[in-house]
């Protein structure tokens, strides 16, 4: 049991004992204060059991900071709504990495430093050969990130600080470009170079969609659409991806490991693979009629049907990255002229009636960006298979701003968590022909 004890600590004790530890209380500069518990093994005896780690903070960091219950997100301190109205993807990288919004002169430099990189290695090009054609491009991405670590060998000494930042200029640059090649590879389609005359955006469509046989002209409105997709994934607070990178980090592995140790982690459903889920659900109902047996199947605890792209583990309020997708989503569909797409009507359907519904008001299930994020890909062209990896892309940023910051933290420790071991203890061995 713990209760209050001097301003700026608690104390802990130890029930039927006459222990006790003394938490002092970390300040952040918003949000709830932490009790530092570091001692309380030497003083009591016991760990803590928090699975997911959903009450525990494993470190201090100055760039996101979220707020589930007001929605709530910011970057370096700036609300995302700002920064995706009035800023584009590069200037929020600077910004991530560097703690401050750029001038005209810093952004311009910035700017040539990613482009300057975004070419890979013309080797890698034979990695690409020992993949099968239907290989997820996950896979791919995962594998050939995790690769270039062989070939940038001036960029590997983490406690350097010009090799960090030269790292992290390739990586910012270079995972769009391979990103692009897997997709190409999958489609059996040669692999398209960049272009240094083109923004972080429009490079990475062009890479996705551009043929050696014809001209291929970025679209703004999808360029502004991919752009404001980017910007409002690039980072997201210890999520379990960034938990990874930062996890493998300590280890002090290069960071070309640690950034595919993020895309594994990124790779799974419940994480990276959200927006997908959400087309496939819309797919499954099929028609508008459908929805509301559907949402009776959700309501029902005996059901297996889940609701997808509505609520987050995080915000108990309204996503705030949502409303800046749905504003998105109508400007992707008018610019391509899709007036009666099925899966948009029943997006709108599912929301309107979801919205208006006591079970989901009440238990704060709004519409997250997952929701509007993956009827815009598709709109665009971009197949399923290829959303986590644009997840990716975006938040390559962000991993690598947090991997930054944990390496310059001093007294930075590797992690260990703890666990309660629930298994056998002192069993005798048996040898092999006495065993029944």
């Amino acid at each position: 049991m713990s209760d209050a004890s001097t301003p700026g600590s608690v104390t802990i004790t130890l029930d039927g004992t006459n222990k006790s530890s003394r938490a002092p209380l970390v300040q952040a500069s918003v949000g709830p204060a932490v009790a530092d518990i570091r001692k309380l093994y030497a003083d009591l005896g016991v760990f803590t059991f928090d699975p997911g780690f959903g009450m525990t903070a494993a470190c201090e960091s100055k760039i996101t900071y979220i707020d589930g219950d007001k929605g709530v997100l910011l970057y370096r301190g700036y609300p995302i709504e700002q920064l995706a109205e009035n800023s584009d993807f590069t200037e929020v990288c600077y910004l991530l990495l560097h703690g401050e919004l750029p001038n005209d002169a810093q952004l311009k430099e910035f700017s040539h430093n990613v482009t300057m990189h975004t070419m890979v290695h013309e080797q890698i090009r034979n990695f690409f050969n020992g993949f099968r054609r239907d290989a997820h491009p996950m896979a791919i991405l995962c594998g050939v990130v995790g690769a270039l670590s062989a070939f940038y060998h001036d960029s590997l000494d983490i406690s350097d600080p010009r090799q960090r930042e030269i790292a992290a200029f390739r990586l910012i640059a270079k995972v769009p470009t391979i990103a692009a090649m897997a997709y190409k590879y999958s489609i059996g389609q040669p692999f398209v170079y960049p272009r240094n005359d083109l923004s972080y955006a429009e490079n990475f469509l062009y890479m996705l969609n551009a043929v050696p046989a014809e001209e291929y002209k970025v679209n703004p409105i999808l360029a502004r659409a991919m752009d404001r997709i980017l910007v409002l994934h690039a980072d997201h607070e210890q999520n379990a991806s960034t938990s990874t990178v930062r996890l493998a980090g300590s280890t002090g592995a290069n960071p070309y490991a640690c950034i595919a140790a993020g895309i594994a982690a990124l790779w799974g459903p419940a994480h990276g693979g959200a927006n997908e889920a959400v087309l496939k659900m819309l797919g499954e109902i099929k028609t508008p009629e459908n929805i509301p047996d559907f949402i009776e199947k959700v309501k029902d605890k005996n059901s297996s049907v889940k609701l997808m792209g509505f609520g987050h583990r995080v915000y108990k309020n309204f996503d705030p990255r949502a409303k800046i997708m749905k504003e998105t989503c109508h400007e992707v569909l008018a610019e391509l002229g899709i007036k009666d797409e099925p899966l948009l009507d029943m997006a709108m359907e599912m929301e309107r009636i979801a919205l208006s519904d006591d079970y989901f008001v009440s238990r704060k299930l709004y519409p997250n960006v997952d929701f509007y994020s993956g009827i815009i890909l598709k709109a665009m062209g971009i197949p399923t298979y290829m959303f986590t990896v644009l997840f990716a892309v975006a938040r390559t940023v962000g991993w690598v701003s947090q991997w930054k910051e944990m390496i310059e933290e001093p007294g930075q420790r590797i992690g260990r968590p703890r666990q309660v071991y629930t298994g056998e203890t002192n069993r005798d061995y048996v040898p092999m022909g006495s065993r029944g």
